[in-house]
């Protein structure tokens, strides 16, 4: 209810301060029972509080305005006087059981006529309601109300994007540095003047500044966060008709048109809630599914997009219900004036910084202030003591000029002693450096000498190592030498057998090739017997050939029948061969031995 009563008496706030106040700047008292109209003075705090009681749904009591101000208290009523009463008696009662736009319009009524603009403007008096309203929205919480720079941009953005325009940062910009050379933010009227000014509108139409305008007053006033017509099927006749949704944060009102006159229903949003896509069915696209712990709602999207639109929108809001956050522009806004007030306390720290190191530095001035005339006062004193020291060193020096002659005198005497002193004493240090020169050159002569015995020593170390080293080489050669006469006779031996088991394989390989020879000549001798007895078998088998086909053809076939031996024998055309099939193996088996022998 905190933030609630914030917005009313911005409102509220905005309605008073239009009352007819008097020279010092106070409503006078007698406009505190005076119920307006042509015979009041005009339009006091008790017509204002009739009013609020009314819009506010809270019952009204005069007897406690007159009570609040009594006749006794003489003397006129400030905003403070009048915000106790107001507290206590109205806000404090409010259910939020409202209309808000109809409390805004009747505040709006009381003061738009005193303080609007009379210079034409490029928006109508609706729309500078509106602005009105998304002001005292957007407004700081403290009086006189303004809007800072930071919330202009933001307001001046989103009607931009609503118009469908590109933001001139840079343009904002500069009208941003003018404005902060010469105050903190504008009011609500001052608002509605530069909107309807068309600075930030440039090259649109009136109708579409004011869409722009309705759909930011839609979303950051009416908490509308997103709008527009769907198909809803009926429960209880089942058929499809066409309606204008308004989600809000925690509802999803419906009506006949956009217009919003002819309410046909709400569905109650919370944390239970869930949103489903649903297939295409029934010949109806785009569809899906709003359930809720009593109802459940089918609804068709005109397009892919506006479908997921919706269903992204309706669970977002559902999860925030969940998570018990505000509309995502309310948490929005709050978090920009949590960070402009962190970013002004930061500012009031560095202020507070600077003061002291202000502070510190007039200080630290007056300490070297201090310092200076301080060391101002120790150079005249300084001067002083030098002009005294100057007098008592002129005495001084006449004095020192009669002990200076004496000690001349004295000195000269003191020269010559030290002269013929110093006489002696050369002559006793040239002896010196002359015995120190002579010990430098004895012990040269010493280490030469310790160095030329350890020279010798090592040189006979030594030579005693290279005759032992040479005694052991010369008894290793001699053994080598022994070993190697053993080897020579040794090799000596087995080269001769050697050279005998070559004679050996020698005469062996002699015969071999003999045999060899002698094997070749017989092989040729055979395949020269081979070639003659091919020959006679060929000639053979072509006259049996032809005398088989003279007798076939002069006789018919005759096979000739003789009479054979009881061994096996080669037979050929002429008769018996020379040698029988076991000849022949066994002479084979010779030839491949002799070859064998012979390889």
């Amino acid at each position: 209810m905190v933030g609630l009563k914030e917005e009313l008496l911005k409102s509220i706030w905005h309605a008073f301060t239009a009352l007819d106040l008097d020279r010092s700047g106070k409503v006078s008292k007698s406009q505190l029972k005076a119920s307006g109209g042509p015979g009041g003075a005009g339009p006091g705090p008790g017509v204002l509080s009739h009013n609020l009681c009314t819009v506010l749904n809270v019952p009204h009591d005069p007897v406690a305005l007159e009570e609040h101000f009594r006749d006794d208290d003489e003397g006129p009523v400030s905003n403070q006087g009048y915000m106790p009463y107001l507290n206590k008696f109205i806000l404090e009662k409010v259910q939020g059981n409202f209309d808000k736009v109809e409390f805004n319009r009747m505040c709006w009524t009381l003061c738009a006529k005193k303080n609007l603009s009379k210079s034409p403007l490029l928006i109508s008096d609706e729309d500078a309601f509106k602005v009105w309203v998304i002001f005292n929205f957007l407004s700081e919480d403290k009086y006189p109300l303004i809007i800072v720079p930071e919330e202009i941009e933001y307001l001046l953005k989103k009607i931009t994007e609503a118009m469908g325009a590109g933001w001139q940062q840079e343009q904002f910009d500069h009208y941003k540095i003018a404005l902060n050379t010469s105050r903190e933010g504008l009011s609500a009227w001052e608002l509605i003047d530069l909107i309807g000014s068309g600075q930030f509108s440039k090259g649109m139409d009136r109708q579409t500044v004011s869409m722009a305008i309705n759909e930011v007053f839609n979303e950051l006033i009416l908490d509308v966060l997103k709008q527009g017509y769907m198909l809803k099927k009926g429960h209880k006749r089942k058929n499809w008709m066409e309606r204008w949704f308004v989600l809000k944060p925690n509802s999803i009102s419906y009506y006949v048109s956009e217009d919003l006159k002819d309410k046909k229903g709400d569905i109650m949003l919370d944390g239970n809630c869930c949103v489903e896509a649903l297939p295409d069915k029934d010949g109806k696209k785009c569809l899906f599914l709003i359930k809720c712990l009593d109802k459940t709602f089918e609804i068709s999207a005109s397009d892919k997009k506006k479908k997921q639109e919706w269903i992204q929108a309706i669970q977002t809001t559902v999860n925030l219900l969940r998570a018990g956050s505000p509309p995502p522009h309310k948490e929005a806004r709050q978090k920009r004036k949590e960070l402009r007030q962190k970013l002004l306390a930061e500012q009031e720290e560095l202020e507070r910084q600077m003061k002291e190191l202000q502070a510190a530095n007039e200080n630290k001035q007056k300490e070297l202030e201090t310092v200076r005339k301080q060391l101002e006062a120790a150079a005249a004193r300084a001067a002083e003591e030098e002009k005294k020291r100057l007098q008592t060193q002129v005495e001084l020096q006449d004095r020192f000029s009669l002990e200076l002659e004496r000690e001349k005198m004295v000195r000269q005497k003191m020269e010559e002693q030290v002269a013929q002193k110093s006489s002696e004493l050369e002559q006793y240090l040239q002896r010196v450096r002359e015995l120190e020169e002579m010990y430098k050159q004895l012990q040269e002569a010493l280490e030469d000498e310790k160095q030329a015995r350890q020279d010798e020593e090592t040189v006979r170390k030594l030579q005693a190592r290279l005759l032992e080293e040479e005694s052991a080489k010369r008894a290793e050669l001699e053994k080598w030498h022994l070993q190697q006469q053993q080897t020579i006779q040794m090799t000596e031996a087995e080269k001769q057998e050697l050279e005998n088991q070559r004679m050996m394989k020698e005469q062996a390989l002699q015969v071999a090739m003999q045999q060899l020879k002698q094997l070749e000549l017989e092989r040729k001798e055979a395949l020269e017997q081979y070639e003659e007895v091919k020959k006679k078998l060929e000639t053979a088998a072509n006259n049996t050939k032809s005398w088989k086909d003279k007798v076939a053809h002069h006789e018919g076939l005759i096979r000739l029948i003789e009479p054979g031996s009881k061994n096996p024998h080669l037979i050929t055309n002429w008769g018996p061969a020379a040698f029988t099939e076991a000849e022949l193996e066994e002479r084979q088996r010779s030839w491949k031995g002799k070859k064998t022998t012979s390889e």
